[in-house]
Parts: C-alpha cells; sequence; structure tokens
C-alpha cells in the first residue's frame, strides 16, 4: 500500500499522539502505514505512507531518493547571485548541499490559504521560489534560503518524484492511495 497525504500545516510527522498536537493518525486512519520521509510540523504538502518496508526504504534510502519539489515563498525578493547560490552546493556547517534548481516563480493561484496565514509586512515583499532537490536533510530547504538572506515564510511540498498536487490534486488532510509505479512515470 502507498498512500499521498497533503500533511497540513502543524501536524507532526508521526502515528504516536501528542497532547494537543495533530498527528498523522489524526489525517490517516489506516493501521499500520508509516512515513517514506518527513516533513516538519511547520512545513505542508505531499507526503508518502506505506505498509511495505522495503518500498519505504527504497523511497527514503539516500542512494535512491526520489527528486522532490518544494515551493517556497520567502522573505525579500532573489536576485540572479542569490538563485546561483541556491543552486550551487552550499556549506551548511554540518553538510554540503548537493547542486539543485531554484527558480522565481509567481504565487500559485492553485495553493490553499495557510492556517495560521503567514505573517505580512507591507515595507518587506516576499516572493516564490520552487526548489527542487535530490537529497533532503533537516530543514534543509529552510537553512538554504537563509544562507542566501532569504528567510523562509512557507514551505510547500508539492512533488515528489513523477507525483505531484497537479497530477493527485489534494487539499491539506486529504490523502489517496496510489500504485508504486506512479513514482517513476
Amino acid at each position: 500500500m502507498l498512500i499521498l497525504l497533503n500533511k497540513p500545516f502543524g501536524v507532526l510527522c508521526q502515528f504516536s499522539p501528542q497532547p494537543e498536537r495533530l498527528t498523522l493518525a489524526d489525517c490517516v486512519p489506516v493501521p499500520n502505514v508509516y512515513p517514506a520521509g518527513r516533513l516538519d510540523a511547520d512545513s505542508e504538502g505531499l507526503l508518502l505512507l506505506t505498509d511495505d518496508g522495503k518500498l519505504q526504504h527504497a523511497i527514503a534510502h539516500p542512494d535512491r531518493k526520489e527528486a522532490k519539489t518544494y515551493l517556497v515563498q520567502v522573505d525579500g525578493i532573489p536576485d540572479a547571485a542569490a538563485l546561483e547560490r541556491l543552486q550551487a552546493p552550499l556549506d551548511m556547517g554540518d553538510f554540503v548541499t548537493k547542486p539543485c534548481k531554484a527558480v522565481r516563480i509567481a504565487e500559485p493561484e492553485w495553493l490553499w490559504p495557510r492556517n495560521p496565514p503567514i505573517r505580512a509586512r507591507a515595507d518587506k515583499p516576499t516572493s516564490w521560489l520552487a526548489i527542487t532537490l535530490q537529497e533532503g536533510k533537516n530543514r534543509q530547504v529552510r537553512r538554504m534560503t537563509a544562507a542566501v538572506g532569504l528567510p523562509t515564510l512557507r514551505l510547500v511540498r508539492s512533488a515528489i518524484g513523477a507525483v505531484s498536487l497537479a497530477t493527485h490534486p489534494l487539499m491539506p488532510g486529504e490523502w489517496m492511495e496510489i500504485a508504486p509505479a506512479e513514482l517513476k512515470t
């Protein structure tokens, strides 16, 4: 079984209950499935869950990681140099990122409003980036954008491999079962 979930903001990426916090168990009432990868509580978007240990390993193993695309609202407007730095290997102190793809995009029209909303400051513009990684270290995208002077305000994973919110439209908290072969198509 392979489940695609649009993880809402604030939901912990675990099934064990937490006092006063929502977890994956509040979104997916399917027993014996586990996340193949993670998203921080303050990140939203696509998450894969499976009951197959071999499939979980194949999806999450560092040598076989699927490309993941993130839509990132940042504080500020990136210039060409900031985009070049994001795409090149960045030294994060404890690791160096692999090269990635980072482009400025228009705010996605289809994106749902976040609850709670992002703070708005009239004197500080925001912009959107699409960042596609072949790796996924802890808080990597947030650390990368901060390193180039563009703190992340909102982070939405929009695609894992060939599966995306465009091919599988789901609102936050919605999920569906998909065939494992869909990751490769």
